[in-house]
C-alpha cells in the first residue's frame, strides 16, 4: 500500500531520497589545511566497515521492525518517509492496526460461490505454496529488487470455492478496518497472484501486512493489500481506497498511473 506518487528531480534515488555532496567545508585534504588521517584510524574504521557488515543483516531487521511498529501508531504518516536498511516504507490508512496471530486470523472467502470458506493461519500454511521472487515496485518511486514472496495462489481459494457464472472480479477487504483492493477475475486467476504467507523467506511480519497479505507480482504495490481478511467474489470491479482517490484501478508496472517504471515480471 502505498501513498500518492511523489514528484522528483534529477537528484532523487529509487527510493526516493536525494543524494547531495558533502559541503565543501566538510571535506578536509593536505591541501587545504584538513587533519591528516592517521594509520591506526584507517586500520580502526576498516574494523570497524567488517563489523558493519557481518552485523548489517540484523540491524537491518531491527530498524524495520522498529520502524514498523512507530508507523502502525503514527497518525500523520511521516514515518513512511523514514528510510531504512530494507529499502521499504511503510504506510496506513488508519491510526493503528491490531495484530492478528495464528490463534485468532480469520480470513473468509465468500460472495458469487458456491462454497464459501474461512481459513485460519495454520490452513493456509499447510495449502501448497507457491514462492517467486520479484522486484516490489511502489508507486511513489521506490523499488526493493529481488523480494521473495511464498503463499497460496489466488486461484487456488478461488476454485476450490467455486466461482459462480456472472461472477467478474474480486473485492479485497483488511482488518485495519478501512483498506480495500480489487482485481478483475482475470486478473485474480494469474499464476502470479498469491495470498502470500511469507516474504524474504520468512512469516509475514505485522509491519509489512502479516500475518497474511494479499501479493500481486506484475502491479504496483498499492495492489497487495496488507492485512488481508476477506476475499469477496462480485459481478463487477469496486475501486479500492487508493482508487477512489485518483490511482488507476488496473495498476501494472510501468503502464500505469503515468510511470514508465520497468516492469516487476
Amino acid at each position: 500500500m502505498c501513498p500518492r506518487p511523489l514528484v522528483t528531480g534529477d537528484r532523487r534515488c529509487s527510493n526516493g531520497w536525494v543524494n547531495s555532496p558533502l559541503p565543501d567545508r566538510d571535506r578536509s585534504s593536505p591541501d587545504d589545511g584538513g587533519a591528516p588521517v592517521g594509520r591506526r584510524l584507517v586500520l580502526a574504521m576498516l574494523g570497524l566497515g567488517a563489523a558493519g557488515v557481518v552485523a548489517a543483516p540484523v540491524l537491518q531487521r531491527t530498524l524495520e521492525d522498529g520502524l514498523g511498529a512507530v508507523a502502525d501508531k503514527d497518525p500523520t504518516g511521516l514515518t513512511g518517509l523514514l528510510p531504512n536498511g530494507g529499502g521499504f516504507r511503510y504506510y496506513s490508512v488508519t491510526t493503528s492496526v491490531p495484530e492478528k496471530t495464528a490463534a485468532d486470523y480469520r480470513l473468509t472467502v465468500d460472495g458469487l460461490v458456491d462454497r464459501p470458506a474461512t481459513y485460519t493461519l495454520d490452513s493456509l500454511k499447510a495449502l501448497p505454496q507457491t514462492r517467486m521472487v520479484r522486484d516490489v515496485q511502489c508507486v511513489t518511486g521506490w523499488r526493493v529488487p529481488e523480494t521473495p514472496f511464498e503463499g497460496v495462489r489466488l486461484s487456488a481459494l478461488l476454485d476450490a470455492a467455486g466461482v459462480r457464472p456472472g461472477a467478474k472480479a474480486i473485492r479485497f477487504t483488511c482488518f485495519d478496518g478501512a483498506y480495500s483492493e480489487s482485481l478483475t477475475l482475470e486478473q485474480a486467476s494469474r499464476p502470479d497472484v498469491l495470498v502470500a504467507t511469507r516474504m524474504r523467506d520468512e512469516p509475514l511480519a505485522h509491519a509489512h501486512g502479516g500475518p497474511i497479505r494479499l501479493y500481486v507480482a506484475p502491479m504496483y504495490f498499492y495492489k497487495s493489500a496488507k492485512w488481508l481478511s476477506g476475499i469477496t467474489v462480485t459481478d463487477s470491479v469496486r475501486p479500492g481506497y487508493w482508487e477512489e482517490l485518483g490511482y488507476d484501478v488496473d495498476a501494472w508496472v510501468g503502464r500505469s498511473n503515468g510511470r514508465d517504471d520497468a516492469p516487476t515480471v
